[in-house]
């Protein structure tokens, strides 16, 4: 039974995970981890920005400023 129960909660984890990192999509905040992970891979020779700097570029380019397009409902 503990068996199935431990499966139960990596079952349970991963989808909170994917409901929550879709969830920062649509509302186009991407996943900081995830950010890190790739420039780290790809990009080996740049810096990865702070979280708070990705978080502000992630919002920038939500709401169009600097000309980035984005949504802007008003």
């Amino acid at each position: 039974m503990a068996l199935q129960s431990e499966a139960l909660r990596e079952r349970w984890a991963t989808l909170t995970k994917c409901v929550c990192d879709g969830a920062r999509l649509m509302v186009g905040q991407g996943n900081y981890d995830a950010y890190v992970a790739h420039i780290r891979k790809t990009h080996p020779d740049q810096q990865p920005m702070t979280q708070t700097e990705f978080f502000r570029d992630r919002q920038n380019a939500r709401f169009g400023v600097g000309g980035r397009g984005g949504f802007r409902c008003c």
